[in-house]
């Protein structure tokens, strides 16, 4: 069951409201956090019952270490190791263990048997959320806290299955009555356009994408060479997929959770406006980036020891943050990149600094050719995160930069016969994405988010003179433009042969 499935909408999250709604008007604080935890365990369990067990014994255990690093501060050390041990343990195991399987039988030329475990549902999420909620206990930062508000802080279904990742300071706050007894009409208005809006990407925007992505992308793999022009198609196709998959999922996160009364932190800030690959970062999947930052780049040492060892530290990071979207080579080298363009962004800044470089361009154009800069190194790993394998990949980038002379033509026929259309798709969606005001943006006057005035950066965009006529008001206006939308999605949704999962939902 999935955000953008009718079953959802249906089946789960009316009567989820509605139990909500009849417990705020009975102001039963009690009552609510436990129809929450109840209605996301539910959700968790429509995938796989099995690994709801897991779950909670994941819950468990992990709040049974909360109380005694608490309240034994001379054992706190080892029992935070103990926790963060048991729970990257648990991750290594269900996420890596045939990984490095075989990776093992490749380099000893043995043939240990496969576990072929299936991976549980977003238990990178969970884990990486409960090893900070450990950390803070250690560190003092957890003020009082019982079992119902844990659980709840963990299993909370807008942000289980594909995050945000949520610190306890996040919106452990947040769970009491006064919050659930905020203005109800207010919270179901902005809830539900933030939720539509992002039905309206992914089922709109970035399903009609995947469909080209996943065509070329598959033909590859097949074995088959590609025409330059359908290399450039497939790979802006899948850029443009997951850039909408992954934005659609966060605004009806964001969503889901306002209509309790919930605010999350931002996780998705129109990361191809950047303007460089650390102000990328800055954008795209946000909490992750500051996870990473915080637990790993930091611990290692950030930038304190030396600029050599910064950027040993950034790539040591990205390469982790790499292998934590997937058990493959081909993410490790995605981390491989970023971590390399990382270093290289913070290396330009620190010359022209101290160089004081002239500048012989309008400020406008300095800012387009970085832009176009940053989304082209980005493109490049895209194809490492998508392709099924390296060889692929290579494939793909050699037929981008004209280096495939022989292909068949009758074997890409149909795709050549769309590509005016998906050119046209694609012209309007690089539009959308660089100029138009983000779904932040857009509800920024009614605080979508956590701290929401920290996130209205500029990068590439309209002027900020036209973007203030498109924010949203509970207006006659509004309400038409999003009836509109959410009928166009619902309208897709029906005429889809089936509903696709998504992206992040593998990692």
């Amino acid at each position: 069951m999935v955000f953008s499935s009718l079953e959802f909408i249906y089946l789960f999250l009316f009567p989820t409201l509605v139990g909500y709604i009849v417990l705020r008007h009975f102001s039963w604080e009690k009552g609510i956090i436990w129809w929450l935890i109840i209605a996301s365990l539910v959700f968790y369990a429509w995938w796989s019952v099995l690994y709801l067990l897991l779950l909670l014994i994941s819950v468990i255990g992990n709040f049974v270490l909360h109380q005694f690093i608490k309240r034994s501060r001379s054992r706190s050390k080892y029992l935070l190791a103990i926790g963060t041990t048991a729970n990257l343990g648990a991750l290594a195991y269900f996420k890596y263990a045939d990984f490095f399987i075989e990776n093992i039988n490749a380099l000893t030329h043995v043939q240990l048997p496969l576990l072929h475990v299936i991976l549980p549902l977003a238990i990178s999420f969970f884990t990486f959320q409960q090893i900070s909620f450990l950390f803070d206990t250690y560190h003092g930062k957890v003020e009082q806290c019982d079992f119902s508000k844990y659980c709840l802080f963990v299993v909370f279904f807008p942000q289980l299955i594909a995050g945000p990742i949520v610190l306890q300071k996040h919106t452990l706050p947040q769970f009491t009555l006064a919050t659930f007894k905020k203005p109800l009409y207010m919270n179901i208005a902005i809830g539900c356009t933030l939720f539509s809006i992002g039905l309206f990407k992914k089922i709109v925007f970035a399903d009609t994408m995947a469909s080209t992505a996943n065509e070329v992308f598959a033909l590859v793999h097949a074995g088959n060479t590609v025409p330059f022009e359908i290399a450039w198609l497939g790979v802006l196709a899948y850029c443009f997929q997951i850039y909408f998959d992954f934005s659609g999922y966060c605004d009806m996160a964001l969503g889901l959770a306002r209509m309790f009364g919930i605010r999350l932190p931002i996780n998705f800030n129109s990361p191809y406006q950047a303007l460089n690959i650390v102000d990328f970062w800055r954008r795209w999947h946000i909490t992750l980036s500051s996870f990473l930052r915080d637990y790993l780049y930091i611990t290692f040492g950030g930038s304190r020891k030396g600029k050599p060892r910064q950027y040993l530290n950034l790539m040591a990071t990205m390469l982790l943050g790499g292998l934590w979207h997937g058990a493959s080579w081909n993410f490790v080298f995605w981390g491989f990149l970023h971590g390399m363009y990382l270093a290289i962004n913070h290396g330009w800044n620190a010359l022209t600094t101290h160089l004081k470089l002239p500048s012989y361009f309008p400020d406008f154009i300095g800012r387009g050719l970085s832009h176009l800069i940053t989304m082209l190194a980005v493109l490049m790993a895209w194809v490492f995160f998508r392709a099924e394998n390296f060889s692929d990949a290579i494939l793909l980038i050699k037929a981008m930069f004209g280096q495939t002379y022989f292909y068949n033509i009758k074997l890409w026929a149909d795709v050549l016969n769309e590509a005016p259309l998906l050119w046209l798709k694609i012209a309007f969606l690089s539009f959308v994405v660089v100029f138009l005001p983000n779904s932040i943006e857009l509800t920024k006057n009614y605080r979508p988010v956590i701290k929401v005035k920290k996130y209205l950066s500029k990068g590439v965009g309209l002027s900020e003179s036209i973007r203030k006529w498109l924010v949203w008001r509970p207006t006659i206006t509004w309400s038409i433009a999003i009836s509109f939308i959410t009928t166009m999605s619902f309208y897709y949704l029906y005429q889809a042969n089936n509903i696709t999962e998504f992206i992040y939902f593998n990692f």
